[in-house]
């Protein structure tokens, strides 16, 4: 070796394994970042050793002259080069990052990474987080697929790095959020207070509305002053409900749309009164009777000793759903809202007059058979 050479080396910094060393980029390639880190021999970052993030361009991230810190994975790899860390260094000071985080209690804001069998993967400062499937929200989430490439925001509830146990967790975020907006929610409405809310489920016996805060139950009888026979025919998912509050019990809260100024039965004293004669649909058949729809919300039983003068042993004999009958009524009960009909009373109505009408005509006829004589 010469003496020029020997006074360059010498000149030369010495690393070992294990140091944090700056350097300048003066070459990049797709997959390795090459740094002149005042050493005997460059220094190289592999693209596995500089992200978790697969199949990345390098030559997008980082650029010839920046300046940037690393950490030595080996002094010689082989070919003389000098083996570089640039993300494991980012995460230990990652570590460092979430330990703060966690003494703190602060809440942090990161993009889903993976999506596993047990949770999701997020990584802060290449640092990487767990949030198990069952701190990813506060109700059970059977496919968490719909989380891949989003932000969540969570804390960290346990930081281990030496077993490897960092763990984040959104529930509580959402519970806490969520308890908020009870509160506020609460302080505004009463019975009777309109609010406007989203169908988040349907059930056969309602539907469930979120009304910001708190699930509000519009259960299937207080859908309409009509007949319902499954919520999902009225609603779906998504859409938009205006109704008033009928009763709250905690933070339960039961919702109606049965609003008072439409109620069917205000008028029908008047309307069905005994005596009066109606029309109205058939709407469904049982074995004793028939109920027929007069309107949307009333509905009045054809018995069915009622439906002919002739005897009728099942009502599915001589009607049919959605046939147009006209009937009597013979019973109103206003309290327990039910009206009776009978179209044989009205057809016992209609048979004095049919026989006044033969003996008029039969009188007119011989009339005018003595007026001819």
């Amino acid at each position: 070796m010469s003496e020029f050479e020997q006074l360059l080396e010498e000149s030369l910094k010495t690393i070992r394994t294990g140091e944090v060393v700056e350097g300048s980029v003066i070459d990049v390639k797709e997959d390795e970042i090459i740094l002149n880190i005042g050493y005997k021999a460059d220094g190289i970052i592999t693209r596995n050793e500089y992200t978790n993030t697969p199949n990345v361009d390098l030559t997008t991230m980082v650029s010839v002259g920046d300046t940037m810190q690393a950490k030595v994975l080996k002094v010689n790899d082989g070919e003389g080069q000098v083996l570089l860390t640039y993300k494991r260094l980012a995460a230990e000071n990652g570590n460092k990052r979430l330990e703060e985080a966690f003494n703190n209690k602060e809440v942090l804001t990161a993009k889903v990474a993976a999506v596993l069998d047990g949770g999701l993967s997020v990584i802060v400062d290449e640092a990487r987080v767990f949030i198990p499937a069952s701190l990813v929200s506060d109700v059970y989430e059977k496919d968490l697929t719909k989380y891949a490439d989003k932000e969540v925001s969570f804390v960290i509830s346990e930081f281990n790095p030496k077993r490897r146990r960092i763990i984040g967790d959104c529930k509580q975020l959402i519970v806490a959020k969520k308890a908020e907006l009870q509160k506020e929610l609460l302080s505004k409405i009463e019975v009777g207070t309109t609010v406007k809310g989203t169908v988040k489920n349907l059930t056969d016996f309602g539907a469930f509305i979120d009304l910001g805060g708190i699930d509000g139950l519009l259960h299937i009888s207080e859908m309409s002053w009509g007949r319902i026979e499954n919520p999902k025919k009225l609603f779906k998912v998504g859409d938009e409900v205006e109704a008033f509050v009928k009763d709250i019990d905690g933070t339960k809260i039961a919702l109606s749309l049965k609003y008072e100024d439409k109620n069917p039965w205000t008028l029908a004293p008047v309307k069905y009164a005994v005596g009066n004669v109606v029309t109205g649909k058939v709407a469904r058949m049982t074995d004793f009777g028939a109920f027929v729809e007069l309107e949307t919300g009333i509905d009045a039983l054809l018995h069915v000793s009622q439906i002919s003068k002739s005897h009728v042993d099942k009502p599915s004999d001589v009607l049919k759903v959605g046939q147009e009958i006209e009937a009597k009524v013979v019973d109103f009960d206003a309290e327990s809202k039910k009206i009776s009909l009978s179209i044989k009373a009205l057809l016992a109505d209609q048979e004095p007059a049919e026989q006044e009408a033969v003996e008029q005509e039969a009188a007119d006829n011989t009339e005018e058979s003595v007026a001819e004589e």
